[in-house]
């Protein structure tokens, strides 16, 4: 199946065919079936993300790494991130890499 060509924000969980659509990070190839994929991880970052904006005050005592809404978070960020380093652009996958996030 061929591979398509788009511009990623992470930020505002978009996914454009077209490069002046919108601002945009990083750029992608994939088929429709992996773009559904990452559509998916962004649907899911959005929900973690309301989770969290939910709990406006963190529960006293209990540290950011071991709060299970902060660990969702991260777990569904770090999935996105993880999906679009495999389908990045050579320059997408060094900023992905730069940035720490898979390790």
């Amino acid at each position: 199946m061929d591979k398509k060509r788009y511009y990623i924000s992470v930020q505002s969980r978009t996914m454009m065919e077209n490069q002046g659509d919108a601002s945009y990070e990083l750029e992608i190839e994939a088929t429709p079936e992996e773009r559904g994929q990452l559509e998916e991880a962004f649907k899911e970052l959005a929900r973690w993300d309301q989770a969290t904006a939910v709990q406006v005050v963190p529960a006293l005592g209990i540290a950011y790494h071991h709060d299970e809404t902060n660990d969702g978070y991260d777990d569904a960020l770090k999935t996105a991130y993880a999906l679009i380093h495999k389908l990045g652009t050579a320059e997408t996958k060094r900023h992905v890499e730069q940035m720490h996030i898979l390790s």
